[in-house]
């Protein structure tokens, strides 16, 4: 399946013009900035696993609120124009579209995520894995929200869809205080999320390949299926149509 550069530009300008005119979607650009400065003040002393613990949630925040609520707004947008129709008639093919509709989200995140981690003063351990487990993420959760978007009709449909994403993906890494009660708790471990706050966690010094290695396999599989399953919807959804 080819790409058309030209095609993927045209629709990531069409994108910008339409979220810069939407405020109630645009707005959600400052709320990883917004946390990243109200929690920055964190005391020092504590522990590293606290301090990592914290901007993980803020950062599993962000990736609900602005990068999968942003690529469902801009997906449910298109079907409440009766456009996404007509954008999938056009010789653009289905990696020119949802390449092209997930750029300007991709890039979006990619900064305003850099610049919350930069006022928050977050220090990995290493400093490639960390760039990678939030590319990653971010690819993810764009993935999710396209999910999200193809079924929703409406943009308050989809600001709805993204609550079991909320609920799952930002709500797991709590779920470690319920495994001694409930051991089935245990699978919320492998949630991308999780392995997030396994990876900011690692210390500094002392830390192995191997340690590293293993949440952004886990983070690197969740990306893979949940695109794959969005492309499937949205070609299922070009067929049904």
């Amino acid at each position: 399946m080819s790409i058309s550069l030209k095609r993927v530009r045209a629709i990531f300008v069409k994108d910008y013009k339409e979220f810069s005119r939407n405020y109630a979607v645009s707005i959600m650009l400052v709320i990883p900035i917004v946390l990243a400065l109200l929690i920055r003040g964190i005391d020092s002393s504590l522990p590293l696993a606290s301090v990592a613990g914290t901007f993980a949630t803020v950062l599993n925040l962000s990736f609900v609120l602005l990068t999968c609520f942003a690529q469902a707004c801009l997906i449910a947008e298109e079907k409440e124009r009766n456009t996404l129709r007509s954008l999938m008639m056009t010789p653009a093919t289905t990696l020119d579209v949802l390449i092209g509709k997930s750029s300007l989200v991709f890039v979006m995140s990619a900064v305003v995520l850099a610049v919350s981690t930069y006022i928050f003063g977050y220090k990995p351990a290493n400093i490639w894995a960390f760039a990678a487990a939030v590319i990653l993420s971010i690819i993810l959760y764009i993935a999710a929200g396209t999910i999200c978007g193809l079924f929703s009709r409406t943009l308050l449909d989809a600001s709805l869809s993204i609550l079991p994403v909320t609920f799952v993906f930002t709500g797991a890494p709590w779920g470690v205080f319920l495994v001694d009660d409930y051991p089935i708790f245990k699978v919320l471990d492998y949630a991308p999320s999780s392995q997030l706050v396994h990876l900011l966690g690692i210390p500094n010094t002392g830390f192995t390949t191997g340690d590293l290695l293993k949440p952004l396999l886990i983070i690197l599989a969740w990306t893979v299926v949940l695109t794959i399953v969005s492309v499937v919807l949205y070609q299922r959804r070009l067929k049904d149509e």
